[in-house]
């Protein structure tokens, strides 16, 4: 915290004091406290949640949305992202959280501070090396003790996240909850199961680089507990009032930017207008004439400024609004894992199982989404956020649901079922950017097609590290180049991150 020093008032002060001593906290603030207590570090650690995860770019690699008038990262021209705000941030200080010498039982107890800390640590250092590959890991968040860290191979961060994530959901114990908990309100048995979910859903990661350490992380995790019910899924909860509002309420309402710039795009409207999916209400607006229709992807400036607004979708409504929530990980995603472990022999059950998980994954899909149109908030009286919470026995506006579920081309079918999960897991993500654009990666799945007349650029399968790098960390930035042959030396957006096998 700065120090805060009054110039104004220090003639005065000389006067009285003569040549008596300054008091020692001359210079302290007493209303800026000098040591956050652990609640606080883990408070701003949830809150750089949607921070990190509402980002337009994977949003549009992903070809959820369009550009319009600006298609600058639909057509892959920035190449280099800063992952410094990762580190300095909430990494930071979800460590010192995890270097505390001194716990407060008043935050929590002990175990349950350090577990939630590790829980979320992982799923930012999960989260970076799925952008970048290789990244500073085990000499990373050392401060003065080393400036220029080494670059850990993703394989070797991969394991230990795993293992970080299985200890923490065992040293979740009975104690006091954390205090701070903006995410679960101090719901212990929750963040097990988160941990236990984004465990399993690393595995599934590994389906073909490394299947055999997936398969058993998998199923481990599974075993271990993960997500039953809409309810436990992490979903971080936006407010009606500035300081915590949706990003896209910021960017698209007048009060805010007011910056049409992203629209549906034309891949998701036309997967899921002919079959008249009853999410799409939510993920776009309909046109001046009652109708859907999306912008083409990635076409160049010109011509997409030339589309006439009035004729296109808008980004839906209910996922611009103010306090729309941010959905971090979620039970339709472990599903959607369920059902693809069952069909690749990872799980037993076979077709059976694949197609109930299959079928379950897209109800509570659609239950999830649609809530969002009536969901509802309260702030209660101690400032701690209450969602409204709709379990999958809550029916909800459904409609369409049954005849969706139907449709030849949704209905289980075991020929193209990895076809099917990955597609509905795709829409399932729908502004949930980074993790869509991971699947889509490992997956293939659906089909996407690159920007048209753009010299043959492919989507991009990972971001360049920052450009500081090269003079910040240059040595350790060089050797993270050469130590990945899948980058073929290069530093930019078609090398593979080490699990994204041909």
């Amino acid at each position: 915290m700065k120090k805060i020093f009054s110039y104004i008032l220090l003639p005065a002060f000389l006067a009285a004091a003569g040549c008596n001593k300054f008091p020692e906290n001359i210079n302290v603030n007493p209303n800026l406290p000098t040591n956050p207590t652990n609640a606080q570090l883990l408070t701003s650690a949830i809150n750089q949640l949607p921070v990190t995860l509402e980002a337009p770019t994977p949003i549009l690699y992903a070809q959820h949305w369009s550009e319009k008038p600006f298609p600058d990262n639909s057509r892959y021209l920035t190449v280099n992202f800063d992952f410094y705000g990762l580190y300095a941030g909430p990494l930071e200080n979800l460590q010192t959280i995890l270097n505390t010498k001194t716990f407060n039982v008043n935050d929590g107890s002990q175990a349950n501070q350090l577990a939630v800390a590790r829980i979320l640590k992982a799923f930012f250092f999960w989260h970076a090396t799925d952008r970048w590959g290789d990244i500073p890991y085990s000499q990373a968040l050392k401060g003065k003790d080393n400036f220029t860290p080494k670059y850990d191979a993703q394989k070797d961060i991969y394991y230990d996240l795993m293992k970080e994530l299985k200890e923490a959901a065992a040293q979740i114990d009975n104690g006091n909850a954390v205090k701070g908990d903006i995410l679960y309100n101090g719901n212990m048995a929750n963040w097990k199961r988160f941990a236990n979910s984004i465990r399993m859903l690393m595995a599934l990661r590994l389906s073909k680089i490394d299947p055999t350490k997936g398969q058993a992380e998998f199923v481990d995790a599974n075993a271990g507990g993960v997500f039953t019910d809409n309810s436990q899924s992490a979903v971080f909860v936006h407010l009606n009032d500035a300081n915590n509002q949706n990003y896209w309420y910021y960017v698209t309402n007048p009060k805010g930017q007011n910056r049409p710039w992203y629209w549906a795009s034309k891949t998701i409207v036309d997967n899921m207008n002919p079959l008249k999916d009853p999410r799409l209400k939510i993920f776009a607006d309909t046109t001046s004439t009652g109708t859907y229709n999306g912008v083409p992807y990635g076409v160049d400036a010109n011509t997409a400024a030339a589309i006439p607004s009035a004729s296109v979708s808008f980004i839906g409504v209910h996922t611009r609004t103010q306090n729309a929530p941010c959905y971090i990980t979620t039970y339709p995603q472990v599903l959607f894992a369920l059902a693809e472990a069952a069909k690749i022999g990872w799980i037993n059950g076979g077709d059976v199982e694949a197609a109930a998980k299959y079928n379950a994954g897209i109800e509570n899909s659609v239950r999830q989404w649609v809530r969002i149109s009536f969901q509802a908030y309260n702030d209660k009286t101690d400032n701690q956020v209450e969602k409204v919470v709709y379990s999958a026995t809550d029916k909800g506006d459904t409609t369409g649901l049954g005849a969706y579920m139907a449709r030849p081309e949704v209905a289980y079918n075991a020929t193209n079922a990895l076809s099917q999960i990955g597609t509905q897991r795709w829409l399932h993500l729908y502004a949930n950017g980074y993790e869509a654009w991971a699947e889509w990666r490992r997956t293939g799945f659906p089909a996407l097609t690159p920007a048209p007349n753009n010299g043959g650029t492919p989507i991009p399968r990972r971001q360049a590290y920052p450009l500081k790098e090269q003079n910040i960390n240059g040595a350790n930035y060089a050797a993270a180049i050469a130590q990945q042959p899948a980058l073929g030396g290069a530093d930019d957006l078609k090398g593979r991150v080490w699990w994204d096998k041909p």
